[in-house]
């Protein structure tokens, strides 16, 4: 097998992945209606289960053909039943994108907005719950991937339950990275795409949830053909295939990821991804960057680094430098602060950062940039 260029992809996702991912791509052509494609997807759904700890009586797996936004579309869509109300507890842009969803196809709801760089207040979260008994579903991201921060999904998962509210979290940039166990942190619905901790390919995203909402759901106001829960999840349940033509090519290489990821284990996994993560703190603090989140709300998975003051700093020129050389930095999602990312996704480990930095400070070097970079108080 020939060896393929290795570029580090220090953005969101994609991520960096094996060759041995990439190769089991290549396959004999093969209709996704035959019983053998079918009979892989009914492992690559149990598998999807399993890894975050769900019971299989309990809990499923629905695939769709997209990106992670089809995820929180398809939920938010699919679960709430006629004259209810979404709660989005919003502290990020991947959040505010649910709320858009909910705007997009007029539903009820409350955009309860925290700054971006803060936690929410499980306080005002119970509060709203309290006064709007009408809230059927609550949502949430685990790791705003635009900051950094991580979400406690386990206390507004408590919440949610405590109103009868139905909890769904956006898992894309944690699930298969940072251990998530649905049971114990109350969640009904998680959702992920290939792309990101599974370190496959983009085109297969999927949907993990409580099957007896599932079926409740078939009775809710069917607002999406493509993108109903219900529907896919009853096509798969009678007939073993995607209700419309999968990704096949993606399938097959992220079943070769999740032989992957079970090899290395959960834990040595996240111990990998920390070391990462540690290494890229490192870095930044040794060229004296600022980060937007403080080091005890940090997911473990993004740094958001503030652009320093120099008038000759320029994040595309030194994105282009770094590309130049193998290495992908990322713009910032925070639309008040300037930010730029490095994230610790991917088939990369603690040498592949120091080896990034040390081509990170040839290119501050190159655009005149003063290190360590400046800052005014």
């Amino acid at each position: 097998m020939e060896s393929i260029k290795r570029n580090i992809l220090l953005n969101p996702g994609p991520s960096t992945t094996t060759d041995t991912v990439k190769y089991a791509q290549v396959v004999p052509d093969i209709c996704p209606r035959e019983k053998e494609f079918g009979g892989l997807m009914k492992g690559l759904r149990e598998d999807l289960v399993k890894i975050v700890h769900g019971d299989l009586d309990e809990y499923t797996s629905v695939l769709f053909c997209g990106s992670g936004t089809i995820n929180i579309d398809v939920c938010i869509n699919s679960l709430l039943p006629e004259g209810k109300k979404v709660l989005v507890v919003n502290n990020g842009a991947y959040s505010t994108r649910a709320v858009e969803i909910c705007q997009f196809y007029g539903l009820p709801h409350i955009d309860l907005q925290f700054p971006v760089d803060q936690r929410p207040d499980l306080a005002v979260v119970e509060e709203t719950l309290k006064n709007n008994p009408d809230i059927a579903l609550v949502h949430t991201t685990h790791n705003e991937t635009g900051t950094g921060i991580l979400n406690p999904i386990r206390e507004i998962g408590a919440l949610a339950h405590k109103y009868g509210a139905v909890f769904t979290v956006d898992t894309t940039s944690t699930y298969a990275m940072r251990p998530i166990n649905v049971h114990e942190d109350n969640i009904d619905f998680c959702m992920a795409s290939a792309q990101k901790g599974l370190m496959a390919f983009t085109g297969l995203s999927f949907v993990v949830g409580r099957k007896d909402i599932i079926e409740k759901s078939k009775e809710y106001p069917k607002r999406s053909y493509y993108c109903n829960l219900w529907l896919q999840y009853d096509f798969f349940e009678r007939t073993g295939e995607m209700h419309f033509t999968p990704p096949v090519q993606t399938i097959y290489s992220t079943i070769q990821a999740l032989k992957e990821y079970w090899a290395e284990g959960e834990e040595a996994k996240w111990a990998r991804h920390t070391r990462v993560f540690n290494a890229i703190n490192d870095g930044l603090d040794e060229l004296g960057f600022r980060q937007v989140i403080k080091p005890e709300w940090r997911t473990g998975l993004v740094s958001s680094a503030v652009y320093p003051d120099d008038p000759n700093w320029s994040f595309e020129a030194v994105h282009d430098y770094c590309y130049d050389r193998g290495f992908t930095i990322y713009p910032g999602k925070i639309s008040t602060t300037n930010t730029f990312r490095l994230c610790a996704l991917g088939a990369i480990d603690e040498q592949d950062i120091k080896d990034f930095f040390v081509v990170f400070k040839e290119a501050l070097k190159e655009n005149n940039i003063q290190i360590p970079v400046i800052y005014k108080d």
